[in-house]
């Protein structure tokens, strides 16, 4: 009778032999990982018992394949991310901003809980209570950590140092529900009488008077919905406030990587991001202004920058504006909430169409969920439809 093909990972046939002292070796050849076959046995009172407890020998052994580098299943988690950070700099598709995210978020969300752990002792069931304990205290930290955690078993998977991905079977994250915030037209012009008050050197603040790159900045933004970088990032050959409509081109952004100075990024956030937007009177107004104060003349000078002519960091531009509207009495207001306020104008007027494509988003669903503050008041028709049909008859 022909022998079975061997597969690898599979076993040829048992035998059994009886040892002077009654118990029963159950034996069998094994085909490894490295297609070599090897003798492998068990023993046990009976042939049945012998022949479970080799069975489950080789389930246990089939269960890692031996790695071919530097990594096993016994390898510390830290030198799995290790090994992974060096793999996304040889591949080189991420940006340097969303590459020192993915290494803060590992060190400091994942290491923390992870660092002690072999690769073989993470399961599905140690992530899974991880990733729930992180949204307990926040969303966006599971969410975080899930995206690192998933990267890294996966190269982990594909490198073979181990058969499966433990975040796979990880149970869903559910995203609390919240409603976009968005600034009404009353909030923006408080906002802009706040600024405008400040820049006009009434706030008795002592240092050197404000240049009114802030109150411009948010016009622009306004008139845009560009997001702050992407308006810091603004240069003089961006802009056309002599044509009939006036517009800007959102062509790139502003950048801080860690050290390193702040620069300019030759390209926006994504492929769509790169745009030319019609802009409306009050931002094409703001923008004339700030290029008649430039002393910079070449047509790659920045519209907004340092006294020294270099570009504005988006954190001390929000520093700034938190600042000056806390002087204001004013709270809560950021930079993107600008973005939404614009996404939601748009879309009550237009819809979520022309709101998507106005910020540059590839999905409208993305404009939906994250930009546009749902109206609360149903349409007014109904009060006459239901008149139509439910009108009281004379007495």
């Amino acid at each position: 009778m022909a022998r079975p093909r061997l597969d690898i990972g599979t076993f040829g046939d048992i035998w059994f032999d009886t040892e002077a002292a009654g118990r029963v070796v159950a034996r069998t050849r094994y085909r490894d990982w490295d297609g070599r076959r090897r003798l492998v046995q068990a023993s046990g009172t009976t042939e049945k018992t012998a022949e479970r407890a080799l069975k489950k020998k080789l389930a246990e052994r089939s269960l890692f394949q031996p790695a071919t580098g530097v990594l096993t299943p016994d390898s510390g988690f830290g030198e799995l991310v290790d090994y992974w950070l060096e793999h996304l700099d040889l591949e080189g598709h991420l940006s340097t901003t969303t590459r020192q995210l993915y290494e803060r978020n590992m060190r400091t969300l994942v290491m923390p809980v992870f660092r002690e752990l072999t690769l073989r002792e993470i399961g599905v069931a140690r992530c899974d209570h991880f990733l729930k304990q992180q949204a307990k205290r926040s969303y966006n930290r599971a969410k975080q950590s899930r995206v690192v955690l998933r990267l890294a078993f996966a190269l982990a998977v594909r490198h073979e140092i181990l058969p499966r991905n433990p975040m796979d079977g990880v149970s869903r994250l559910r995203r609390p529900p919240s409603t976009p915030s968005a600034l009404s037209p009353t909030e923006v012009n408080a906002i802009r009488a706040a600024i405008l008050t400040w820049e006009a050197g009434r706030l008795g603040e002592p240092g050197p008077k404000p240049d009114g790159q802030l109150g411009a900045i948010i016009e622009v933004m306004l008139g845009t919905s560009a997001r702050i970088g992407e308006v810091l990032a603004l240069r003089r050959c961006d802009v056309d406030v002599t044509g009939a409509p006036p517009s800007v081109r959102i062509a790139g952004t502003i950048v801080s990587h860690s050290g390193e100075p702040v620069q300019r990024q030759d390209h926006p956030k994504t492929a769509k991001s790169r745009r030319s937007v019609a802009i409306p009177s009050f931002a094409a107004e703001a923008i004339r202004k700030r290029l008649v104060r430039m002393t910079d003349h070449a047509p790659d000078a920045l519209l907004f920058s340092t006294r020294e002519g270099t570009p504005l960091t988006t954190n001390n531009v929000r520093r700034q504006l938190r600042h000056v509207l806390q002087l204001a009495g004013i709270t809560g207001v950021t930079p993107h909430m600008f973005r939404r306020t614009v996404a939601t104008a748009i879309n009550a007027e237009a819809g979520v169409e022309l709101a998507a494509e106005l910020l540059g988003h590839t999905d409208p669903k993305i404009t939906i969920q994250h930009y546009i503050r749902r109206s609360e008041m149903v349409n007014p028709v109904t009060a006459e439809l239901l008149d139509r049909v439910f009108t009281r008859e004379p007495q």
